[in-house]
């Protein structure tokens, strides 16, 4: 799944009676500008308000995973999951769409624990998969000697942590859930 940002979300608005009828009139709109469904849906019915039942047709959108949106429905969750990504930093919302990739996870299920599932099984950004072994060892209070250290295989260590426990991707260093 590539990198979204879903505060520079938009969708093109229009109504299917419209595009029936040979019209592509619409409207892009930033979904930005609103908190909650109901409003964006509110605001979709202004700009169509020549149309006494309007069935919305999204023609188009940008920085929207597909399995959020369709042709006719844009899920609610979008807003929370929205809200929920904007309390991480840029390089954890990176790795998030990582994350969301490899562990196969579902989009549709609550932004809350999807978030904090994916705070859970993050440790880091890491240059390669023996920085984040050398890491570990150190932070295992097992000090080798300086000639130990000398010997020690990082590549092998690292090559049994990410057997089982442990997924690079990118840069990117997970727990295995």
């Amino acid at each position: 799944m590539e990198v979204m940002n879903l505060n520079a979300a938009r969708i093109y608005v229009g109504t299917y009676a419209k595009y029936n009828s040979g019209s592509l009139a619409g409207k892009w709109v930033k979904l930005s500008d609103f908190s909650y469904l109901e409003d964006f849906m509110e605001h979709c019915a202004e700009i169509h308000k020549d149309e006494e039942e309007p069935e919305y047709m999204f023609q188009g959108w940008e920085e929207i995973p597909d399995c959020l949106i369709g042709e006719g429905h844009l899920d609610e969750n979008f807003f929370e999951l929205r809200d929920e990504l904007d309390g991480l930093t840029d390089t954890q919302k990176d790795a998030f769409w990582i994350w969301m990739n490899g562990d196969n996870n579902s989009l549709t299920r609550g932004a809350y624990s999807l978030v904090r599932d994916f705070q859970s099984d993050y440790i880091g950004c890491y240059d390669s998969k023996e920085e984040f072994a050398k890491e570990i060892l150190e932070a295992r209070e097992e000090e080798l000697s300086e000639f130990a250290r000398q010997y020690f295989d990082y590549e092998k260590y690292a090559n049994d942590l990410f057997l089982s426990d442990f997924w690079y991707e990118e840069g990117y260093v997970f727990r295995n859930s």
